[in-house]
């Protein structure tokens, strides 16, 4: 009863199975762990932008637009910086620039860590 024809084993084995779970387990906690601190990242640009176009700051001095910041970090939930590590560059036509230069160390598992740095700017979208 036999037709002639071979059919070969279509799949994944468990070699291959292992191999993909074990990468893609380490992807999702690379993801995990990144994911806060770029959201963080965008709060903390979304906030800087805010203020550098906020007209009542305009005129504002260096020390309104710190503590602006530190309210608006509070709400956000930022730790990773505050108003005192913000550098301002008031310029005499147009919005001040505001920019924070800021590292971040992440710990993977054990004793690996991943360390970020950031510079973020008013600026620049």
């Amino acid at each position: 009863m036999s037709h002639g024809i071979i059919y070969k084993q279509k799949g994944v084995g468990l070699s291959g199975l292992l191999l993909w779970s074990f990468v893609l387990f380490f992807v999702a906690i690379i993801g995990m762990k990144l994911v806060p601190v770029y959201r963080e990242y965008a709060a903390i640009k979304t906030n800087l932008i805010a203020i550098a176009n906020d007209p009542v700051l305009q005129n504002g001095t260096k020390a309104e637009i710190r503590t602006s910041f530190n309210k608006r970090a509070q709400i956000d939930d930022i730790g990773v910086v505050n108003g005192g590590d913000i550098e301002i560059d008031k310029k005499k036509n147009g919005p001040a620039v505001l920019s924070i230069i800021y590292s971040v160390k992440t710990p993977l598992f054990a004793n690996i860590s991943l360390y970020l740095d950031f510079n973020v700017r008013s600026d620049k979208k």
